[in-house]
């Protein structure tokens, strides 16, 4: 059954509460983990420190293999809460969705399953980079970039921004949002035993119940890979902006 976002209209602005609900959610699960692996800091790391200095050593290996690190390593911080950030947003979704079924409202899903999310965290990297090309290089040096050679590239460079928006935040909510469509079908017939065909509703239940746990282990390997690909792209796109030989 096709389900409906809650929403609230707010000085004449609609909002979605399970957007804001699932994004406030993400935020304080990534805040908790930042406070749990760095409370205690000690120069042999363990546990969650080990844990959390790997992922920022995963990251500036990233940022090492887009650009040199004088430029990108003040990049490291968004590009660790980038990651996090996504990859929580991604998981949540994965164990159970929290539906009214009064309203057929859907209330607990992963935030990045919607666009607005995602294009809107795309429309943030792709602002960054700008802001970030215009500090490190001048607004004279970054706007010529724009007009060489004038007046073919200009055009070009318009489309391209639009496109790299575009794909950033479609790729990430295409990826997740298909991911949690089949959970829900499994779940369905995990739940509802129609596979009756197969035998009992009991056996129905138990061989729909395997291939959707297959799949969430799938959708677990999906969604690291995705919160990769965006960090990856965030700082393919930062070092375009920001370095001088791009």
């Amino acid at each position: 059954m096709e389900h409906t976002a809650p929403r609230v209209e707010f000085l004449g602005l609609w909002f979605n509460l399970s957007n804001v609900m699932m994004t406030t959610i993400t935020a304080v699960i990534v805040f908790i983990i930042a406070i749990i692996a760095t409370r205690s800091l000690s120069m042999r790391p363990t546990g969650a420190q080990n844990f959390f200095e790997w992922i920022m050593d995963f990251v500036r290996n990233i940022i090492k293999s887009t650009m040199d690190w004088n430029t990108g390593g003040r990049f490291l911080t968004l590009g660790v809460t980038l990651l996090m950030y996504i990859f929580v947003a991604n998981m949540l979704g994965l164990p159970f969705a929290i539906v009214d079924e009064g309203k057929h409202e859907l209330w607990w899903k992963s935030p990045t399953a919607d666009p607005i999310i995602t294009l809107t965290l795309a429309v943030m990297v792709v602002a960054l980079s700008h802001f970030y090309g215009v500090k490190m290089k001048g607004a004279g040096e970054y706007g010529k970039d724009y007009f060489k050679p004038f007046p073919v590239f200009l055009p070009i460079k318009i489309i391209e921004e639009f496109a790299n928006t575009l794909t950033l935040g479609l790729r990430l909510y295409g990826n997740i949002f298909a991911g949690e469509i089949l959970l829900g079908l499994l779940a369905g017939l995990a739940t509802n035993g129609y596979l009756e065909s197969m035998g009992s509703g009991i056996l129905g239940t138990i061989m729909s119940a395997i291939p959707m746990l297959i799949w969430q282990g799938f959708s677990i390997f999906v969604g690291a890979i995705q919160a990769f690909i965006f960090v990856m792209l965030t700082m393919v796109y930062l070092a375009h902006k920001v370095s001088h030989d791009h």
